[in-house]
């Protein structure tokens, strides 16, 4: 079995399971944010009426309404607090961060387990060597807040085996963009990915996370790293609860093989309407853009902001352009304070937001209207996603985003890189 197999198998009480089993497993874990905490809270409420069975493993962050623009958005935050305070569950309040990196890095996802939330992204913990698998509010109302389970069908797996060396100016984030259009929409339906080969085992976990980030938007049930040193230091840094190292075997069975060698890869846009409107970022250079953003659930990290301020230090961003940079937790901005990129970006004319998801769906910043663009690294490029379905939203790596605004358009990083 390879290792989602074994996890459900564990989890289930199985000693073995086979794809298009289905199994009722147990889950270690539950990650709401403040949108699906609130939908879910009131389902559990008010049609459920159980008691919680496992309140330790429920984690609501609030990271889309990080600042509520309305009394109706500030009355959703308070009866998502006074549902953690009468259930017991753990919450983290405004300014703590992305929900998926706070879960990350408080500790609740660890290699072995069974993590669910019902932001779609969910999948990108299969990093950290678990399965983890987006839910609908309803199923985490109705089975995992009650009963502490949750029910899969087990998927067939499909291995990426990536190779080669990235050039200069060239970061994984657009290995995973490009990764996204091999694969296409779609072209990978309830499967298991196991992201693997000499490219990603060669990764640090921040870089790694960006591939099973993108299983959602490839159709796939999960996504997943087979869990080494690297993974076992990385979890043992943030929390002492104990784990379990699962593997898969030698002899475990993948209904496909791909394998794709890097090495000639340019930087990566990837422009409305689709993730899959990949291409160099030559392709789209000159397309100017008014506002930029280091964000969203991929977006943020201190890799961002280092790749943004070797951009952008000395340098000012172009009249006209509106540069966020969403901290992706509180530990990311404190260790930009130490490293003094905040003082590097603050200079260029950059503006630093609360750590959280940052414009993600424009809930609380980064609305656009019609003739405007913006681009970020966040994880969609969905029409109307950030405003008027009419404005540009084109996503490529920090060093793309930092060259961009910059020069007020489209631009190819490597001409700004030493």
């Amino acid at each position: 079995m390879n290792l989602v197999e074994k996890i459900l198998a564990k989890a289930s009480g199985r000693t073995t399971v086979r794809p298009g089993d289905v199994v009722v497993a147990n889950v270690d874990c539950l990650l709401l944010h403040d949108l699906s905490g609130y939908i879910t809270s009131r389902v559990f409420d008010n049609e459920v009426r159980r008691p919680m069975r496992y309140p330790e493993r429920v984690v609501m962050v609030f990271d889309h309404h990080f600042s509520p623009p309305s009394e109706e958005r500030a009355r959703m935050l308070e009866e998502n607090r006074a549902f953690a305070r009468r259930h017991g569950i753990h919450l983290f309040d405004c300014g703590s961060g992305n929900i998926h990196h706070v879960g990350v890095r408080r500790g609740f996802v660890r290699p072995g387990t069974i993590v669910v939330g019902s932001d779609s992204h969910t999948p990108v913990h299969g990093a950290l060597g678990c399965f983890a698998a987006g839910l609908g509010n309803n199923s985490h109302a109705g089975t995992v807040m009650p009963f502490g389970k949750a029910w899969f069908r087990v998927p067939e797996t499909i291995r990426i085996e990536l190779s080669g060396t990235q050039k200069k100016g060239v970061v994984p984030r657009d290995a995973a963009l490009w990764l996204t259009g091999q694969i296409g929409e779609g072209g990978a339906v309830y499967k298991a990915l196991q992201f693997a080969g000499p490219f990603i085992k060669d990764l640090e976990m921040w870089d790694r996370w960006l591939f099973p980030l993108i299983t959602i938007d490839v159709g796939g049930k999960c996504g997943f790293i087979e869990p080494d040193e690297k993974t076992i230091d990385f979890v043992r840094s943030l929390t002492t609860e104990p784990f379990d190292v699962i593997t898969s075997d030698e002899d475990a069975e993948y209904v496909e093989l791909r394998a794709y060698d890097i090495s000639d890869l340019e930087p990566q846009v990837a422009a409305s309407p689709t993730l899959g409107n990949v291409g160099p970022v030559g392709k789209f250079a000159g397309a100017p853009v008014q506002w930029a953003e280091l964000g969203g659930h991929g977006g943020g990290r201190l890799q961002d902001i280092r790749q943004a301020a070797e951009i952008l230090r000395g340098r000012k961003i172009a009249p006209g352009v509106k540069f966020n940079i969403v901290p992706s937790s509180r530990e990311v901005f404190a260790e930009a304070c130490q490293e003094g990129l905040v003082q590097t970006l603050h200079e260029a004319g950059c503006t630093w937001f609360p750590p959280s998801t940052g414009s993600n769906q424009a809930i609380n910043m980064g609305a656009m209207a019609n003739t405007e663009a913006m681009v970020s690294t966040h994880a969609r490029n969905f029409p109307g996603r950030n405003g008027s379905p009419e404005a540009k939203m084109y996503l490529g790596s920090a060093y793309t985003v930092a060259a961009s605004a910059l020069a007020g358009k489209i631009a190819d990083p490597r001409a700004y890189l030493v």
